[in-house]
């Protein structure tokens, strides 16, 4: 694509996450022209079409990816229709933005994954908290070996009351694939493996416990229950990866539990040199000098952008010169096998061995 040239998107899904999809890339006028949009509920389409000032409102996703004025298409609806419809994308040429979790499981983020290596085009997941400030800032100082070896990591989100959508797509294995673990625990398995320098992982053992939902507790504020659809997901996972290097992480994440939470996402990551400590918008970094503990803060700049016209532009630059995303699709499939190995392994009660082989 020629440098000089705007990037035409098409925009899949017009519900909560493809409106901040809009909003962010409609800043980007310089770089990108949003040029149509399409979702199950057409309504929705073109009250976001008049929203953002979007001249097209396609009437399905196969029909927004034939437009010849689409060449890079955002994929923001449910798990169960990540893969189709990126597969579609790239099988038309087009590059693929797509949200978190890349597929329902791995097998889906698998397929995904071979179409991408048979094109050309960009596919880039989008995990925007590898873009907040002070994870970047984290990111920077390990690259630089200030931590040494990180040789073991935490990670996790416990959400004390916040079931999405009870009895909607978000709480049905089937549309889903699972609860918070594929939900939230995405986010955070993602960037604990890219804070820690992208160790490969080799085995996983993991539990998950369906204590509320079940009994329609712990409902959270997003999304609008439907109390006859059902609950068959987790609302608690934990899990323990060890990676072949010998570093392990441990994972943990909820929708409800009870106890004493901030429900913030946290990081701690703990090398033979120092450590850093990331919460919320928040973090440190933290060492000993002269036999004392030294702890530097870290925080996002006043006039931070915000993580998400970061990941904007980043999928934007990779079209326009040809580079691979740091969230690529390898690193989507390989969270997605992970996903699959704490789910089996909590069926099982056994550790379950990865295979990274596509």
């Amino acid at each position: 694509m020629a440098n000089e040239s705007k990037v035409k998107i098409g925009i899949i899904g017009a519900g909560n996450i493809g409106s901040v999809h809009a909003n962010e890339f409609s800043k980007l006028s310089d770089l990108c022209e949003i040029t149509a949009i399409t979702d199950a509920f057409l309504p929705l389409a073109q009250q976001r079409a008049v929203q953002y000032g979007i001249a097209g409102v396609a009437e399905s996703p196969e029909q927004l990816i034939e437009r010849s004025d689409v060449d890079a298409v955002i994929i923001g609806v449910p798990n169960q229709f990540h893969a189709p419809l990126a597969i579609k994308a790239l099988q038309a040429g087009k590059h693929v933005l797509l949200e978190k979790p890349m597929g329902i499981n791995s097998e889906a983020a698998r397929d995904i994954l071979r179409a991408s290596n048979q094109s050309d085009r960009v596919v880039m997941v989008g995990h925007q908290m590898r873009w907040e400030a002070v994870p970047m800032q984290i990111k920077e100082q390990a690259d630089r070996g200030e931590l040494g070896q990180i040789y073991t990591a935490k990670a996790g989100w416990f959400r004390r009351k916040g079931i999405p959508g009870w009895g909607t797509w978000f709480t049905r294995s089937d549309q889903s694939g699972g609860g918070p673990l594929i939900d939230i625990g995405v986010h955070m398995l993602d960037l604990a493996l890219y804070l820690m320098g992208n160790p490969k992982p080799v085995t996983v053992f993991g539990s998950t416990y369906a204590q509320f939902g079940p009994k329609r507790k712990g409902i959270g504020t997003w999304g609008k229950p439907d109390w006859n659809g059902k609950y068959d997901v987790e609302d608690l996972a934990t899990a323990l990866i060890k990676m072949e290097d010998g570093s392990s992480l441990t994972l943990e994440v909820s929708w409800a539990v009870h106890m004493d939470t901030d429900n913030k996402p946290f990081i701690h990551l703990m090398g033979t040199d120092g450590g850093a400590s990331y919460s919320g918008s928040s973090g440190k970094l933290l060492t000993e000098k002269f036999d004392r503990p030294i702890e530097s803060l870290l925080q996002a700049p006043e006039q931070d952008e915000g993580e998400r016209a970061r990941l904007s532009r980043h999928f934007l630059t990779c079209i326009r010169e040809g580079k691979q995303p740091i969230t690529s699709a390898l690193s989507g499939y390989i969270n997605n096998l992970v996903l699959d190995a704490i789910y089996e392994s909590s069926r099982t009660g056994h550790e379950v061995k990865l295979n990274l082989d596509i």
